[in-house]
């Protein structure tokens, strides 16, 4: 008996599928255990995966305001609790658990109120951001703030209801929202989470933090095995394979690692390709960068399950049993040669048929079209058939101007559903970060290892990874989101999905490129720098000096009048968070002959600085502030340059502080002339 056990333990890849075994519970622990162990995604699970989340509930379906846009602050309800309104986040029927929780919000004032299990007292409650992320419960990386986005990724089970409310929301005003839960099949037991659980949990808290900060640890086992080898790829070799190694008899590969060598690493990464076969079939393909999750171009970053090391180096953690043979293969579709230095490291250990193949697909789109605020488009990222779980993806995008590009919304149907159980609120609240913030970050959970600038310009990469919100389904699952641009323009979608699928299961015909689009797109040319610049009618944007902070983009003025004025195309070069001693620099491109006067039209606000203006390298005039005055929200500054003789010249801008009333530092100009 002793060993029928030990047997089955050694076959439970986490606590609460062991529950289902042996009858053990559910709980805050079983759910860190199973958050660190990587064989917990590879069997098929006893849960479906739901989100709540503050989408505009004008979006009824396909024909009727489907890309609504006013994600803010929409609850279930409103009720009355005493002599205090609540607002309803979330209500759900047990058991289940709270697997991961984003929040995002102008400011925060809110009290969050959770009851479990029909509680009429909250098992706990307090301001929301100092639980969200904040250290209230638990810190950073289950709790943690990444680029204006709060995250919580605490397990919170139940075993017969949650409910979560807020409440000041008149005062605290927009709350975004998204709440991700598991709703286990009935039977399987709960023991629902409470402070006295959590300060129980300290220890194990603290192992989960140090494994998920440091992947690479307790990733192999006794019966592990490490193969190396170095190919080189010769280029453009695209009817066959390179750098094959077969791994034979039962087992799981359990590390990847790959470096590339090559005249441009940046471009290697985009165009040699990773491909895997499992049992016979190929279940992984898609470019290196992109898998590891760098996406493209060389930007370090680590998550749970891989990471990049910004010198040709990619890691990749994911689990992938096999019950007869894995094979891992790279494919050269550049011009240029690229040795691949890689090792792959596995187990023998036996197929189950509760087991399920990992698999990592790639497709890309160019020229996506854009309607600049005016509506959207769903795009897929996948639609699949069969059994499996999807475990996370990596989203890369090539935005040609500085407007945000990611208002669109996360839509995903699993088993048919008409109306998709996961409705997002914008595509940087999926990747768990918020108001388009061009910051780097990453976490275990999820990352922003690239977002080039200024602004939202060129190359972005976001990556989630789902560790206990992985989305289960028996028989079909679709993911769309919606490109819903600020701007009117065409941008590139490349993304990379990751999921595990019991035998069968496969992406559904006719949906995404065949393999022969796949090719011709990895083998084109890719912009993983982008120039950039911001043309107006008679000037550019050209670029900040060295180690300049802050970033400049387009802002729409629209909104800003006063006394009848109106904006140069309603828009205006913007530079924000910049330090003093710092430059912008403007090629003006309709120069007059002749002229000595430049006229140029400037904002003036409460937050605006000082300015010293050269005209092709000459300093003209004095400083001038633009600190505004009750009414002034724009001025004429002429300044006096020596005559031209050429049709472009190159207007130097350097902010030298600010007003003592003046609050910032930004700067601001719709137009340029001559007098």
């Amino acid at each position: 008996m002793t060993r029928i056990l030990l047997f089955l333990l050694t076959l439970a890849t986490t606590l609460s599928q062991v529950g289902a075994i042996l009858g053990q519970t559910v709980s805050l622990g079983s759910l860190l255990d199973e958050m660190t162990d990587r064989s917990a995604v590879t069997r098929r699970p006893n849960y479906v995966c739901r989100q709540f989340s503050s989408y505009d509930r004008a979006s009824k379906s396909v024909n009727e305001n489907w890309f609504a846009n006013n994600d803010a602050s929409n609850f279930l309800r409103s009720e009355k609790n005493g002599e205090r309104e609540e607002w309803v986040l979330m209500e759900a029927q047990g058991p289940g658990a709270i697997v991961r929780w984003w929040i995002t919000a102008g400011q925060y004032l809110s009290n969050v109120y959770v009851y479990v299990d029909g509680s009429s007292e909250p098992t706990f409650s307090g301001k929301i951001a100092d639980f969200i992320g904040g250290d209230a419960l638990v810190g950073a990386p289950l709790s943690e703030e990444t680029s204006r986005g709060r995250n919580l990724y605490l397990p919170i089970p139940y075993a017969k209801s949650i409910k979560i409310t807020c409440d000041q929301m008149p005062t605290q005003r927009t709350l975004y929202y998204q709440i991700n839960y598991r709703a286990y099949e009935p039977g399987v037991e709960v023991e629902s989470f409470s402070l006295e659980q959590l300060a129980a949990q300290r220890d194990k808290l603290a192992a989960t933090t140090e494994r998920l900060l440091n992947p690479e640890l307790h990733l192999h086992s006794a019966n592990s095995e490490r193969q190396g080898f170095k190919r080189h790829i010769p280029s453009e070799m695209l009817d066959g394979l390179y750098g094959a190694h077969r791994i034979f008899g039962s087992g799981a590969i359990t590390e990847l690692e790959v470096k590339l060598s090559a005249s441009d690493l940046a471009l290697a990464s985009r165009q040699v390709a990773i491909m895997i076969e499992f049992d016979g079939e190929e279940t992984v393909w898609a470019p290196v960068g992109e898998f590891f999750g760098a996406g493209v171009g060389l930007n370090p970053y680590r998550s749970w399950y891989s990471e990049a090391r910004g010198d040709g180096t990619f890691k990749s953690y994911w689990r992938m049993p096999y019950a007869h043979e894995a094979r891992v293969s790279f494919l050269n579709f550049g011009e240029q040669e690229v040795d691949v230095d890689y090792a792959v490291s596995y187990e023998k250990t036996p197929w189950t048929d509760d087991l399920m193949y990992f698999h990592a697909n790639w497709r890309q789109e160019r020229g996506i079209a854009t309607q600049g605020g005016a509506g959207a488009r769903d795009w897929n990222y996948t639609t699949l058939q069969g059994a499996g779980l999807y475990v996370g993806d990596v989203l890369s995008i090539v935005n040609p101007v500085t407007e945000w590009w990611g208002e669109g919304d996360e839509k995903i149907y699993v088993d048919g559903e008409d109306f998709p159980s996961h409705f997002g609120t914008g595509t940087e609240d999926y990747y768990g970060y918020a108001w388009c913030c061009p910051e780097r970050f990453d976490s275990p959970f999820h990352a922003q290892p690239r977002c080039e600038g200024p602004g939202n310009f060129g190359n972005t990469t976001n990556a989630r990874y789902r560790l206990l919100d992985g989305i289960p389904f028996t028989k079909r699952f679709q993911f769309d989101i919606e490109i819903w641009h600020w701007a009117t323009t065409t941008v590139d979608y490349a993304v990379t999905t990751f999921w595990y699928g019991a035998a069968g299961a496969a992406i559904v015909d006719g949906v995404g490129p065949d393999r022969d689009e796949f090719e011709d797109e990895i083998a084109e040319p890719v912009a993983y720098k982008c120039p950039f610049s911001i043309q107006f009618r008679d000037f550019k944007f050209v670029g900040l000096s060295p180690n300049a902070s802050g970033s400049a983009s387009v802002q729409n003025m629209q909104g800003f009048t006063k006394n009848g004025f109106s904006w140069v195309e309603d828009k205006q070069i913007w530079w924000r968070d910049g330090k003093p001693g710092d430059q912008m620099t403007l090629e003006v491109t309709k120069v007059e002959p002749g002229k000595k006067t430049l006229v140029l039209g400037a904002c003036c606000a409460r937050d605006y600085g000082v300015a010293q203006f050269y005209w092709n390298g000459e300093k003209v005039g004095k400083p001038i502030d633009f600190f505004n005055t009750p009414d002034v929200i724009h001025r004429t500054v002429r300044l006096a340059i020596p005559e031209t003789t050429t049709e472009t010249g190159t207007l130097t801008v350097e902010l030298v502080g600010r007003n003592e009333k003046s609050i910032g530092e930004m700067l601001g100009f719709d137009s340029i002339a001559f007098e």
